[in-house]
């Protein structure tokens, strides 16, 4: 029976590693509710559906309070326990602050923080009282570092990887768990949205396996980790370096990668 299944929320499920995470949860036979902006939301339900489960999908502006909303109702209207969440949708814009669009960038944290910030609230309110739930937060290794040419994205990361850390130690004892999720530069069409194929991440060659990735981001969600830093050994060391790497360094660094060429 699909309300016998465990039942989990992914937000930015349409492609990239939110699909790649749906995948996962499908494999362990979750039945899935995914969102996503666009009408490829509706493939990804036929591609979850494909794995035996329940897929149900909600084209949604995550910007919008509204949009937010939105999916969490839908969700709700599946009159199901919610078992798991995994807040994924998140987009980066690249270039220079300085000529970057305002509205664009405000767009960005209404995503990234606002975005984030209202659908836990929706969920940690629906999991305490059951006294049992499991949070996968995606934010980024860009969480560790400066972030020039990237300039807003960056620090709305760092916000969600403090955010998680700080929502697990409130929830400890309530039996929800909370895991942060920090992937390396991933193969998806995250860069290319970002305006920043001419950059260093506009090569598919510096980029981590997005089913590794993804895989590892899942392993730690069911183990209940804290955090975990998601790619090769190669970016595993990147961010254990940059707890002890001077600021402007890592950012002179990260500036000569993202600088459109």
């Amino acid at each position: 029976m699909a309300d016998e299944r465990p039942f989990v929320m992914i937000t930015g499920a349409s492609s990239g590693l939110g699909l790649e995470l749906a995948k996962l949860f499908a494999q362990d036979g979750y039945d899935i509710a995914v969102s996503g902006s666009s009408e490829r939301i509706f493939e990804a339900e036929k591609t979850i559906k494909s794995y035996g489960v329940e897929a149900y999908s909600l084209q949604a502006d995550a910007s919008t309070y509204e949009g937010v909303e939105a999916f969490w109702q839908f969700v709700k209207s599946k009159n199901r326990k919610l078992d798991a969440a995994v807040l994924n949708v998140g987009v980066s814009m690249g270039s220079s602050f300085l000529e970057n669009d305002l509205e664009k960038e405000l767009k960005l944290i209404d995503i990234n923080i606002k975005g984030t910030v209202h659908m836990a609230k929706r969920v940690v309110q629906d999991m305490v009282p059951n006294k049992e739930g499991n949070i996968l937060l995606v934010s980024s290794v860009s969480a560790t570092l400066p972030t020039p040419y990237e300039t807003v994205y960056g620090p709305s990361k760092a916000f969600g990887f403090m955010f998680a850390e700080s929502l697990r130690e409130e929830l400890k004892e309530t039996g929800v768990n909370v895991t942060a999720m920090l992937p390396g530069a991933t193969n998806t069409d995250f860069h290319h949205n970002a305006g920043m194929d001419s950059t260093y991440f506009g090569d598919e060659r510096n980029k981590n396996d997005k089913e590794l990735v993804a895989r590892q981001g899942y392993e730690a969600f069911k183990n209940k980790v804290d955090h975990v830093v998601c790619g090769d050994e190669a970016t595993k060391k990147e961010a254990e370096d940059n707890r002890t790497t001077p600021e402007e360094v890592k950012a002179a660094a990260h500036a000569k990668k993202a600088k459109p060429q």
